[in-house]
This record gives C-alpha cells, structure tokens and sequence, in this order.
C-alpha cells in the first residue's frame, strides 16, 4: 500500500515536471525562432549599410559558391549566408553544451537553466538595438553560447527515476520543439509585416523574442522544481572533474570521455553502449540536417516556391511532427526505441529518394510526410535511450555532450550537403545520401548486438 502511494506520488511529480518543461521549452524555442523568417531580409538589409564585417563574410561566402557553382540569385546568396549564421550558431552550441550540462551537474538544473534564460534575453536586447552587422553578429554569439536550454531540459527528464516517464518527457520536448518551429516564425513574419516600412524592421519581434524569455524566466523561477537530487550534488564534490579538454576535443566528445572522469564511473558496456548512441545521433543528424537545408534550394529551384509557399511546406512538416509526438512517439514503450529508431530511419531512404526524383508535389509531399515521420521519432527515442546511461550525478554532462555531437552534425551538415547538391546536382544529392542512411542502420544492429552480449 505504502508503494503504491510512493509510485502514485512519483508519477504525479514526474507529470508535473513534464509540463513545466514543456511550457518552459516553448516560450523558449517561440523567442528563438521569431527570427528564421527575418534572417534574408535582415542580411539584406545590412547588405546596403556597408558594414565592414557584413563585407568580408560576403566575400567567403561568394567565394564558396563561386567553388560550388551556385547561381548568381539573391535568393541563393541569402539561403547560404543565413546557412553560414546558422553554422556558427551550431558551432558554439556545440562548445557550450557540455559545459553547461557539467555545471548543472555540480550547481543544479534551475540556477543553470535560469542563468542561460538571461544570457538569452541580453542576445535578443543586442539584437533588437543592432544598428550595424557587428552588433547583430555578437547577439547571435552570445545566443548561441548561452543555448542550453534545450540540453538542460534533456537532462532535467533524464533525472526522472521512471524509464516511461522519461519517455512521455522526451516526446513532449519533442512536441515544444515543433510547435516551436511552426508558430515562432509565423509570428515573427507578423511583428515584421507591421513594421515593414521602418528602417529597424525586426525589432518588433526581437522586443517579443525578449518577452518571450522574460516570461521562462519568471515562470522557471516560480514553477520549476529542482531535480538534480540533494544527495547526487553532494557525491558530484567527490567526484572526479573532468578536463577542460574533455568538453572541447571531439574525439573526448565522442567517447564520453567525461562521463569516466568520476569514482564510480559506468560498466564498460554501458559506455560502449553510450558511445555507440552517440555515433548514432551525430550520424543521423549529419545527414538529416544536410538535406533538411537543401530543401529550400530544391523547391525554388524545382517548383518556383515563393516565400510563403516555402512557409506552407515547413508548416506542414511542424504540424505533423507534432501529431506524431504528441499521439505515438509519447506512446513508445522503454526497451522498444531502437526498434523504433530503426524504423524511422528506414523511412527516411524513401522519403528522401521521393522528395529527389519528385516531379510533382503529391510525390513530394509524400515524400515529406516519412521525412515527418522520422523527424518526429528519431531524436526523442535516442535522447530517451541516452538519457538512461550515468548516474544520477552525470546526467547534465552526458545530455550535455549529446546536444553538443547534434550541433556539431548541424554545423557540418548543411556545408557538406549543400555543395554536393550544386556540384551533383539535386537528384544525385538526394539519392546518394538516402543510400548513407544505412550507416546509422548499420550502427543500430552492432547496439542491439552489444546489448545482447
């Protein structure tokens, strides 16, 4: 009887945190994505002010597409420079992550996530007064070294003690992060069109993106328990620290090295199993991201989308990513994600072979429909199978180094994948990288084996 009113108690809190995350990741992820829409019009605009800074990223990046062979259009110039902000934006996620995930380790989830919020909200106050490229450059620096929120809230599920719970919280950070990326930049193009006429267009939605991330602050502040338990943070003092090379050197990243640096460091098959995982994750994502930014190109090349055409289709993908995460990714039962995993991915060899060969939008969106699918289950099924390696006191370094290899794929994808598709051309691209899908693939059955063992 006693048990069960535990277990009832757990699964009220676990609930409980569930949301507060959820809500928490959606007044973020609404603040970051206010400016996608904006990005072209905003290079745009710094383009006729002469920055000097503007001036000398402009000329890398018309050397590259000079290397590449793209077409001298002001639609591809902006799809490449906003390709190059979002690298460097990837890139420090990929440097901060982990450290920020150690250091909750050490001083809590809350004060970590609160202090990152207010790095946040000082990007979007530089942004919203950047009147010149210098300063709208330093707000995404500052932005992207303080975007921990996501690894954070990864680990704040993780220290959930149910595996079910931990995977209902990781398909409803999922689902924060679709909604997330359907209304944001509709909202952003609203606050814009407002202000269209003004010389500092965008700073309607950069005063909306800091109301945005003022009011997580407050509801963090006011809502969020504390996780990481009381006893786990007294162990992390007689814990081993790891070096700082271990956040920094991608060959530490990637066999989570840190994770070891402890007195009870996990069995040698869990860390198999994590470093594995982690391939896994960056495989997936280097590929998947590649031909997620390739997209743009293909539709304005292939259909003659317009800005709002392009708009309708990354609807579509959010809303159903959303149904899929809020109806069956939540649904997964534990030990069932890496059969799961497996299937998504397959889905994708002929999601991405329809959307390459597509001479009409039915084949197309089918196309993105399984492109959808594995969007929607991929992610929150590895975070899920990840965030069950480390003990109680690692849990922030292990999501943390795990965010880190996702954005260090984001960073590299989009370059790779986009100079194969104007060297190649748009069919190759595709077809050729849904063939490297089986890597991953490959990967998942050496896990399966290992577990096995």
């Amino acid at each position: 009887m006693a048990s069960d009113k535990t277990s009832s108690g757990e699964d009220f809190r676990s609930s409980r945190v569930i949301r507060v995350v959820f809500l928490a990741l959606l007044l973020d992820l609404l603040g970051f994505t206010l400016i996608l829409p904006l990005l072209p019009s905003i290079l745009d605009h710094y383009s006729q002010t002469g920055d000097s800074v503007y001036q000398s990223l402009q000329s890398i990046v018309d050397w590259f597409r000079g290397t590449v062979g793209v077409p001298q259009e002001t639609k591809y110039n902006s799809v490449f420079f906003g390709g190059l902000i979002g690298s460097l934006y990837s890139f420090l996620q990929f440097l901060s992550s982990p450290i920020i995930g150690a250091l909750s380790d050490e001083y809590g989830r809350k004060p970590m996530l609160l202090l990152t919020t207010v790095g946040l909200i000082g990007s979007y106050i530089l942004w919203a007064f950047s009147h010149s490229f210098s300063i709208f450059l330093l707000s995404r620096v500052v932005g992207g070294l303080c975007k921990g929120n996501v690894s954070l809230c990864t680990a704040i599920v993780a220290d959930l003690p149910c595996p079910k719970a931990r995977s209902k919280g990781m398909a409803m950070i999922g689902v924060a992060f679709s909604l997330g990326f359907t209304l944001g930049p509709l909202m952003g193009a609203y606050f814009a069109l407002k202000l269209k006429d003004a010389e500092m267009f965008y700073q309607g939605p950069a005063m909306l993106a800091v109301l945005f991330s003022l009011g997580d602050l407050i509801f963090i502040l006011l809502m969020l328990p504390e996780t990481l338990q009381k006893d786990s943070k007294e162990s992390s003092e007689s814990s081993g620290v790891p070096q700082s090379g271990d956040f920094l050197n991608p060959v530490a990243l990637f066999n989570f090295t840190a994770v070891t640096r402890t007195e009870n460091p996990p069995s040698e098959q869990k860390m198999k199993n994590l470093k594995m995982l982690g391939l896994v994750y960056f495989t997936y994502l280097f590929l998947f991201s590649g031909l997620e930014f390739t997209l743009s190109f293909l539709t304005h090349q292939r259909f003659q989308f317009t800005s709002m055409q392009q708009g309708k289709m990354f609807f579509f993908i959010g809303i159903t990513m959303a149904l899929i995460q809020g109806g069956y990714a939540r649904r997964i039962r534990p030990g069932h994600q890496i059969q799961t995993v497996s299937v998504a991915i397959i889905s994708l060899i002929p999601a991405f072979l329809l959307i390459g060969i597509a001479w009409n939008l039915t084949l197309f969106y089918s196309g993105l429909f399984l492109f959808s699918f594995a969007a929607a289950i991929v992610v929150p099924c590895l975070s899920t199978q990840v965030s069950g390696h480390g003990s109680a006191n690692q849990k922030g370094t292990v999501m943390g180094i795990l965010r880190s290899l996702g954005a260090l794929a984001r960073a590299l994808g989009p370059i790779v994948a986009s100079s194969v598709y104007w060297l190649a051309g748009a069919e190759l691209c595709f077809i050729t990288t849904s063939v490297f899908f089986i890597i991953p693939l490959i990967l998942l059955s050496r896990l399966k084996r290992q577990k096995e063992e």
